[in-house]
């Protein structure tokens, strides 16, 4: 179980009392009596945390959150308690200010609390996705937002309820699925897990992010960032039902997408932020942008400013300071002047600000924001690793089980294992991972390589032999292959080539030519083209990116658990294949996935 109190449940207190979004229209509109143009202004800006050090700049202006990048670490070290320190230490200049507005902080929580030493890792979404379990997805995000809270952040950047239609793209394991269907069910799970079933002063409600609206996925040759060409009913068919289901759920912040949509950038796209998501939807929740996304509107940066805010974002994301170009003291003296000039009206100001009061009311956040410091202890703890164990389990697929290779007996006597990934906590967990990139290697994270757990699982007789080339490769009972992608995110993982590498691929084979059953483990962040790999090996299993808890992988290799894991998109014959997307001919259907 989790601490004490952080399982929501409908019967709680919180959740019988918990409003909607309108409920605290009076006070809202009470205090934007109050507020000065400053003061509005400020509150419509984020940055990062880094653009503040040894300043009072959230107190000079106003500032109406703080977010940390995917490698903003607290200068005083990267633990629980520093992150608490830093954060604690930036909501106490907000309440200084004359109004004493508190500060919303949010964080990049897309696979737990992965920016933060000692936090438990969890399957990325596509790994979440094979679960096809809701259930279990909000059972994660429970976990996510109690040690997110417990470092004082209670904004989660997540999910991601994208709908990624080509793997070339570098974010393709940030979505679920390539269905539709299912990533609107798995997103409406990981709001309420998140949220609770409404967003409330619980201590471990943490803001969930819908993101990244719309289209995300869906550009040419999976260019991130890059241009969705396809007619409206398309972009409503594909992309549109996880939108409408999150609002549904309650969702309280939307965050927009980089990319376009027939050439017209989506953060200055007024028909669909204000009519379509605010207006038809119905979305009374903040729309924030992503990291400096309004640059790209246009080169001048006061005409993003004006087309950003009219076509209705709440909040932008202006991570930086002084010293850099378009920062946000620039951002929040051009607001003023647009605002001076008639080019944004004070009615789309008082319209933003109102979204954003409504949110930090609703959250309680007026009434104080104290950590509970169990909250901070049970950051890492045992049993929310033992959920994020239950999630790699029912994420492994098995695509391939030849002679029923496996699973394998506890009791094997010689065990060959073969591949840098086996003992490698950093590929094990992919990007955004402590650093936004991810890395190599030993992660501050704890956790468990999926060696060390082959090795905790077997009998004290088995002999097992790792060597992480292969140099030394003989017969033996079983060789278990672990090969894939290294780590990599937003940008640096798009990719035009997706066949499994040359160096891999020769490691399966070096291993079937010992004569012995070779079951591959293949660590991706999606389906890669496999040619002689797969009929290489007797086993085949795909892992995705498991995160921290390897334990979870030797379940299922050694038969504690079953397989139970389906493929959450479609796997691709070949580059070819990709190229066209003609789902006719796939190596394996979506939903395809061996029992045994």
């Amino acid at each position: 179980m989790l601490l004490a109190g952080v399982i929501f449940s409908a019967s709680t207190a919180d959740n019988a009392s918990a409003q909607n979004f309108s409920a605290n229209d009076a006070k809202v509109s009470a205090l934007l009596a109050q507020m000065t143009l400053d003061e509005k202004i400020g509150q419509m800006v984020q940055v990062d945390s880094g653009a503040l050090a040894g300043n009072n700049d959230v107190a000079k202006y106003y500032l109406g959150s703080v977010l940390s990048g995917g490698s903003s670490d607290p200068a005083a070290g990267n633990s629980p308690v520093a992150w608490l320190d830093l954060v604690n230490g930036l909501k106490a200049q907000a309440l200084t200010t004359r109004l004493k507005i508190p500060l919303l902080y949010g964080i990049d929580a897309v696979h737990g609390h992965n920016n933060i030493e000692g936090a438990v890792i969890f399957p990325h979404h596509i790994g979440l996705g094979a679960t096809h379990d809701p259930k279990l997805i909000a059972r994660a995000e429970q976990v996510t937002a109690a040690e997110v809270a417990g470092t004082g952040v209670r904004w989660a950047f997540a999910p991601c309820i994208a709908v990624p239609q080509d793997e070339h793209w570098g974010r393709t394991y940030e979505g679920y699925s390539d269905n539709t269907a299912l990533v609107s069910a798995l997103g409406v799970a990981a709001v309420k897990g998140f949220q609770g079933e409404a967003l409330s002063a619980s201590p471990v409600s943490v803001l969930a992010c819908a993101k990244h609206f719309i289209g995300d996925g869906g550009t040419q040759n999976g260019k991130d960032q890059g241009n969705d060409v396809c007619d409206e009913a398309t972009l409503r068919k594909l992309f549109l039902p996880p939108y409408q289901a999150a609002i549904k759920a309650g969702v309280g912040s939307i965050m927009v997408s980089y990319s376009s949509w027939n050439g017209e950038k989506m953060h200055g796209n007024k028909y669909l932020l204000t009519d379509v998501l605010k207006g038809e939807l119905g979305f009374n929740g903040l729309l924030v942008s992503d990291w400096a996304a309004i640059d790209q509107i246009n080169p001048d940066f006061k005409l993003d400013v004006a087309q950003s805010i009219n076509a209705g974002l709440d909040m932008i994301m202006i991570p930086y300071g002084s010293g850099h170009a378009n920062n946000y003291i620039e951002f929040i003296d051009d607001l003023k002047a647009l605002v001076a000039e008639g080019k944004v009206s004070p009615a789309r100001i008082d319209d933003a600000v109102a979204r954003i009061l409504r949110i930090k009311f609703q959250m309680g956040l007026f009434a104080g924001d104290t950590i509970d410091p169990q909250l901070t202890a049970a950051i890492g703890s045992p049993a929310h690793r033992t959920i994020a164990r239950e999630c790699v389990r029912e994420s492994l697929v098995l695509l391939k089980n030849e002679n029923h290779a496996l699973p394998l007996s506890k009791t094997i006597k010689h065990l060959v294992v073969v591949g840098a990934a086996a003992d490698d906590l950093g590929v094990q967990c992919g990007g955004w991972t402590i650093d936004w990139q991810g890395r190599k290697g030993a992660v501050t994270t704890g956790g468990t390589t999926i060696l060390t757990a082959i090795k905790q699982t077997v009998s004290s007789a088995t002999e097992v032999t790792y060597s992480a080339a292969g140099s030394d490769l003989k017969a033996a009972d079983a060789i278990i292959v672990v090969v894939g992608e290294q780590p990599y995110a937003e940008m640096k993982g798009d990719r035009q080539d997706l066949n499994l590498s040359a160096s891999d691929k020769a490691l399966i084979a070096q291993a079937k030519a010992t004569g012995s059953p070779v079951i591959t483990l293949l660590l991706s962040g999606r389906p890669l083209v496999l040619d002689s790999a797969l009929a290489d090996s007797s086993a085949f299993v795909a892992a995705w990116l498991p995160g921290t808890e390897g334990e979870g992988v030797a379940d299922v290799l050694f038969g504690d658990a079953k397989f139970t894991g389906k493929l959450p998109r479609m796997w691709p014959l070949s580059n070819d294949h990709l190229s066209s997307l003609d789902p006719a001919k796939p190596l394996f259907k979506t939903g395809f996935g061996l029992k045994e």
